[in-house]
């Protein structure tokens, strides 16, 4: 394995690549010959997905000057250090499923940065010095511990879509009506109480998700004509472990899907044994993997472990492998300001939905 990643990093060298490929590497630390001599110069986008970093070096932006783009989704990262901000050129960052809790303040030197997602971290507030990434148009702060958004978040003026499902946000600030971009606001299994009088009142907002807030009586007139639902895999934010049905096999519990309590129609769907297995498997390796534990807990063939080790992709928004099946999202088109830009009356989105439940809860009736 380090000969194959040392082959790869010096390929990419001396062919002056601007992809590097490092995800499912299983790496504990950054390698080091992407740092020695002037490491890579003409690097735009560096991939290092599912592996198990701890942190980033200091010098990374002397010897990657130019990178573009930094993904680091599904590590262990719990520190970011405030060298971040000297990655001048970067304009899309992921941090999603870490140990974050805590954002340092230079993020905000990111000043081309365009997108930013921190979703599935330990994050408790947000640095006031968001407000800086004047060019910033895509933020994803889900699934964290967020009571609050910071006030200066509404001087990011590029801003198009913001996400903050499953936190413990009680209100939306009013500020950010104000800003002149935002096209979808996705709030989500929040503990919203209200939400401003004049959220809507943007031509440009089009899209709002409100869904699972419990305490939310009402929603502001201006919202009428717009699109509201809810995005992402729909995965319930509170699962209670007493009611939840589940499948014992040896040391492993197995969930299993609430359409298995109740007798469904034909229309309902779903997950297959083997897609249940399969995230279970790749669940209990992971953990044994982050918990440095030497002995798996289970033995199975190489032909499987290999399947385990790459799945056809990820949920969006939990961030849940899914090996045999994904789902399709059409969210409906109302009669908005985008129904005469499209000639017919459904949008499509892709979305990756960990299981039947999402469609469910993501039906909009138009």
């Amino acid at each position: 394995m380090a000969s194959e990643l040392h082959e790869t990093i010096f390929t990419a060298k001396r062919e002056r690549h601007k992809n590097l490929f490092l995800n499912y590497r299983n790496l504990n630390i950054f390698p080091v010959e992407l740092l020695k001599d002037e490491g890579l110069q003409f690097l735009e986008r560096l991939y290092m997905k599912r592996n198990s970093l701890t942190t980033l070096p200091d010098n990374l932006a002397q010897k990657l000057p130019n990178l573009i783009e930094l993904y680091l989704h599904s590590n262990n990262i719990a520190i970011i250090p405030q060298a971040i901000g000297n990655l001048v050129r970067l304009q899309s960052l992921d941090l999603s499923d870490n140990a974050l809790q805590v954002i340092c303040p230079e993020i905000g030197r990111l000043r081309s940065l365009r997108h930013l997602r921190l979703a599935n971290n330990k994050l408790r507030f947000l640095p006031q010095e968001l407000g800086d990434l004047k060019e910033l148009e895509t933020l994803d702060v889900s699934m964290n511990l967020l009571g609050t958004l910071p006030e200066r978040l509404a001087q990011c003026v590029s801003l198009q879509c913001l996400t903050a499902d499953r936190n413990r946000l009680h209100c939306v600030p009013r500020q950010l009506c104000l800003l002149p971009d935002l096209n979808e606001l996705s709030m989500a299994a929040n503990c919203l109480t209200s939400l401003p009088l004049d959220l809507g009142r943007s031509m440009e907002l089009q899209f709002v998700f409100v869904d699972t807030n419990i305490h939310l009586k009402g929603l502001p007139s201006y919202l009428y004509n717009k699109v509201i639902g809810c995005s992402g895999c729909g995965v319930s934010s509170q699962v209670s472990e007493v009611n939840q049905l589940s499948l014992a096999l040896g040391d492993l519990n197995v969930p299993l899907p609430s359409e298995v309590k109740s007798l469904g129609s034909e229309a309902d769907r779903v997950l297959t044994l083997e897609e249940m297995a399969m995230r279970t498997l790749h669940e209990a390796y992971s953990r044994a993997r982050k918990d440095g534990s030497f002995f798996p807990p289970l033995l199975l063939p190489n032909s499987l472990l290999e399947l385990l080790q790459c799945p056809l992709g990820h949920c969006h928004r939990c961030s849940q492998p899914m090996f045999t099946i994904v789902f399709p999202k059409l969210f409906p088109l109302r009669e908005t300001a985008l129904a005469g830009v499209h000639r017919r009356t459904t949008v499509s989105f892709v979305a990756y939905c960990c299981s039947s439940q999402c469609l469910q809860m993501f039906d909009l009736q138009g």
